[in-house]
């Protein structure tokens, strides 16, 4: 019962390492609120962990406004903040054939994945900071990724956003360490989640095979990383990058 009664924020807790993360902080007597835009998958998850689901676009500022301040009227505080909400939109920045352009990421993806990605973050953090000031203090936890150190083929508006993470999770380290907000991120590898199960099996093998621990992670291994991180066991560390990756170090 590491997180007996506080109240704890997951943003895209409706599948996957979200999910999975909500499920672990209500076993550990967390009180869940989840957000997504899945509406359904997302309101299911909630009545599993006797939770409360809203749904909720984390790149509209006024639509995570209204969702903190619900919350905090429901329950009075905030206490943890999971920014887990994030898209994918890959393609290669630029693709030449016999040295004419023939294909380049489009506006659309990395809008999108900035404004979910890096915007989002931005949001629902900056909505939940003055009320865990006025608190007296409070975590956020903020999903990066292994390639947000690392970098990935194909993967320019995926990789800024994550590494826009990284550097938010620092400044806000620092500027919210006065107030006892404790601020991390988790940059998870290759994890078998809903959506990378349904990868063709020669992929899945390629990620194993990159992994030096020789296999790839498990949802409830980013969650578990998140939940030592919320708890009290972790209350010296702050502006911190926790790799959950098995080893991996990606390569070209």
């Amino acid at each position: 019962m590491r997180l007996k009664d506080k109240v704890c924020l997951i943003t895209g807790g409706a599948a996957g390492i979200g999910k999975t993360t909500a499920i672990r902080f209500a076993q550990e007597g967390a009180k869940v609120v989840i957000c997504d835009l899945a509406e359904e998958d997302g309101r299911q998850v909630a009545e599993e962990i006797g939770g409360v689901f809203y749904k909720v676009n984390v790149a509209d500022r006024e639509e995570v406004q209204a969702w903190v301040d619900e919350v905090v009227a429901k329950f009075g505080q905030v206490d943890v903040l999971i920014n887990n909400a994030g898209v994918l939109r890959d393609g290669l920045f630029v693709k030449v054939k016999d040295g004419e352009l023939v294909k380049q990421m489009s506006e659309q993806d990395w809008d999108l994945v900035i404004d979910v990605n890096l915007k989002g973050t931005f949001n629902c953090a900056q909505a939940v900071a003055p009320v865990m000031i006025r608190q007296g203090g409070g975590v956020i936890l903020n999903a990066t990724s292994i390639v947000g150190l690392d970098g990935n083929f194909g993967q320019t508006n995926y990789v800024a956003s994550k590494a826009g993470v990284v550097g938010m999770t620092k400044v806000w380290a620092r500027e919210l360490g006065r107030h006892k907000i404790r601020v991390n991120a988790v940059a998870p590898g290759f994890t078998l989640t809903e959506m990378v199960r349904q990868m063709p099996e020669k992929v899945l093998e390629g990620m194993v095979a990159q992994t030096p621990l020789g296999r790839m992670g498990e949802p409830v291994d980013i969650a578990n990383a998140y939940l030592f991180l919320a708890s009290d066991e972790a209350s010296f560390i702050s502006g911190v990058t926790l790799r959950v990756d098995g080893g991996i170090v990606v390569g070209t």
